[in-house]
């Protein structure tokens, strides 16, 4: 009985005898081909800088607080963030957003979503929430996930996504601290960078 051998990669030979009236292409695998590609830096198809303002709640201020611990380790409590660098603490929060650093200004939506403290030697948080816009100027939602070291003046999270306005959308946030007082109040600076607009 004839058969064909067909070679792969030259370190092998498959032998098909049931296939031998059949002709076939030379089957083989060539190493890797590496391509060469040069990155160029888009520019951002849409920039918009936002505030969001967030009151944590500390036993006295309910009526005020936009934003309320609800984890906590098992030394700390659900009214003051545990000590030290807040490790453990998970806050959830929906804050006004605004256009300009005003608490009191005319908020474009709210920011929903939590984040949590997660470094045991120095400030840091992870954070996962959504800009929910409900403005005449803006309608839709942005979504935010990633690290916040809190102790750089300038920290990028990701733009996930997004619905309406901001369909699809993906790119970078910066945040900044614009105000901190105490573990009450802080209002962080939001620039938006997105790369990808639909």
């Amino acid at each position: 009985m004839n058969s064909t051998t067909i070679s792969v990669v030259n370190t092998f030979q498959i032998r098909l005898p049931h296939l031998e009236p059949f002709s076939f292409p030379l089957i083989s695998a060539s190493s890797a081909t590496t391509y060469s590609r040069k990155h160029r830096r888009r520019s951002p198809c849409r920039e918009l800088t936002f505030f969001f303002h967030d009151v944590l709640f500390n036993g006295h201020n309910y009526h005020n607080a936009t934003s309320a611990i609800v984890g906590s380790p098992q030394w700390g409590n659900k009214t003051t963030v545990a000590k030290p660098y807040n490790f453990g603490d998970v806050v959830v929060f929906d804050d006004p957003i605004t256009v300009d650093n005003n608490f009191h200004g005319a908020p474009v939506g709210r920011a929903q979503g939590m984040y949590l403290y997660d470094q045991w030697s120095t400030y840091g948080a992870w954070l996962g929430f959504s800009f929910l816009f409900n403005s005449t100027q803006y309608v839709g939602t942005l979504n935010f996930a990633g690290a916040d070291p809190l102790m750089n003046k300038t920290r990028d999270i990701s733009v996930i996504g997004g619905t309406g306005d901001f369909f699809m959308a993906r790119g970078i946030a910066t945040l900044s601290t614009d105000s901190f007082e105490g573990d009450v109040y802080f209002r962080l600076r939001v620039d938006i960078q997105l790369y990808e607009c639909w």
